[in-house]
Parts: C-alpha cells; structure tokens; sequence
C-alpha cells in the first residue's frame, strides 16, 4: 500500500497517544477514517481535529474486550464508508504487580484488552480488508513483547501474544497470496498516557519497587513521541515490513535479546533494582 488516500483505516485507542497521531497523519493524507476508544472525550476530539483535514470521519465508543462490539463496528465501518482498508488494533492498558500478587481478574483485564481486543479486531475486520482488494492489518505489540520487565507479567504476556498471532497470520496471508498484509509493531518507551493509567499493587514492594514513584520512574524513560511514532508505523505499512520497532530503545533491547536470550534477564533484574 503505497498510498492512503482514499483508503479508509479504523483504529482502535484513538483518543489519545498513538491513536490520535495516526489518525491525524492519515487524515493529512487524505485517508478516511473509523475512529474507536472508551474515553468518549478524548475520542471527540480527535474527530474534531481530523475532520479539519476534510476526510471523512465515523466514530464509535467500543471497549475492545467485547467481542460482539468489535464485529458490530467492523460491520458498521463498511456500511458507513464502503469499504476499509486499515485496521490499526491500537488499544492497550498495563498493570504492575508480580505474578504472585496479581489476581486472576487483572490478568484477565489485560488479556482481554491487550490480546483478545487484537484477535476480534483482526478476526472482524480480516474478510472485509480481503474484500476491499488492498488491506493491511496494524498490531501493535511492544518490546516488552521481545524481552520481558518484572512486574510487567500480564502486559509481557498479552504483547509476546499479539506477536506470535501476528507473525503467524503473516504467514498464512503470504501462502494464501492475499491481498491483505501484516505488520507487528514493538514501540519502545512512547509519551502516551498508559503509564499514568496503568493499574498497580502493592505487591510490587516485594521486588523492591514503589507503587507510587515507579510509574514516575519508568515515565523518565520514554523519549518518543506519538507523531514520532505514527510516522514510523505508516511508513512501514508502505515497506510492507514484517516488524516494526520504534525508538532507540526499542533497538537496543531487540539487539540484547538477540545476543543474550536467557542472560538479558539478569541486566533487567539489576536495573529494575536500581529503579526501585
């Protein structure tokens, strides 16, 4: 897909953060969009600013955990814009606490969320991207889908999750010869407000961390900026790249995974005690 004008992308999480900056970016371009989020304030105002860019321009508040949701926005999508050709599957949350602390219902939420949300957005929008002729399916995973953070058990699981299905969808596409392709994307440290609504216990005070600054802590740590990161995305879907990584950070952890797979843990070990 070298060109997004006229395209119609849907994309979840787009009140805030990655969401809205690819909105935008696509909106610039000429793309019409479907735009999704919980947060019914946050959503409005993208759709606010995108519509400036003379697109058009549907909006739906979705909780992505709902499967039947989703497939009734996918429908809606194209009966509202003919067709779609994007499907950003955007939305995530986080939560810090050790595995032992955390409750099987904040594993859920995350799961839910994090990886369901991205196999019902794939699975509902996948004959209709099929349909449309040019399609391509954005799932964004994370570098804690390459190497795993402690405290971060849930988030690390949903994200090498979205990963594997991706990669592997990817594949099945590429044998069928679709005319639908797949990117995966691992941004690293990005300035989006999912840190500050990242649900966390006290639990974490057992591996030497403070539920109150940690969040403060790991916030230091992100240098990229949405737009940044929306650029990054888009022109990979132009490559039609396979992965996509973003920020400097995300390349030094894909490097030391790659030449410490088992002995990266103790790095991350040191430093996480070096944060708390």
């Amino acid at each position: 897909m070298k060109s997004f004008t006229n395209k119609v992308a849907a994309i979840t999480g787009a009140g805030s953060g990655i969401g809205r900056a690819l909105a935008l970016n696509l909106a610039k371009q000429g793309c019409h969009l479907a735009l999704s989020d919980v947060n019914e304030t946050g959503l409005a105002e993208t759709v606010a600013q995108a519509k400036a860019f003379g697109v058009n321009v549907t909006s739906q508040k979705l909780d992505v955990s709902n499967k039947d949701g989703v497939h009734a926005w996918a429908d809606a999508v194209v009966r509202d814009h003919g067709k779609v050709n994007l499907i950003f599957n955007n939305a995530g949350v986080a939560l810090g606490s050790t595995v032992e602390g955390m409750s099987y219902d904040e594993l859920a939420w995350v799961m839910n969320i994090n990886f369901w949300g991205v196999v019902y957005g794939t699975k509902a929008f996948l004959p209709y991207l099929k349909a449309s002729g040019e399609g391509h399916i954005i799932n964004i995973s994370s570098i804690f889908g390459l190497c795993s953070q402690p405290s971060q058990s849930a988030y690390n699981a949903s994200k090498f999750a979205v990963r594997g299905f991706t990669e592997a969808l990817r594949q099945e596409l590429d044998i069928e010869n679709a005319p639908v392709s797949v990117t995966c994307v691992h941004p690293g440290g990005i300035k989006t407000n999912i840190a500050k609504a990242a649900k966390m216990n006290d639990s974490i005070k057992s591996i030497g961390l403070n539920p109150s600054t940690s969040t403060q802590n790991f916030e230091k740590l992100f240098r990229t900026t949405p737009v940044e990161a929306a650029n990054v995305i888009l022109k990979a879907v132009q490559k039609d790249s396979r992965r996509a990584l973003i920020g400097s950070d995300a390349y030094v952890v894909d490097a030391m995974q790659r030449l410490l797979p088992t002995g990266y843990q103790k790095i991350v070990s040191l430093s996480t005690k070096l944060m708390g």
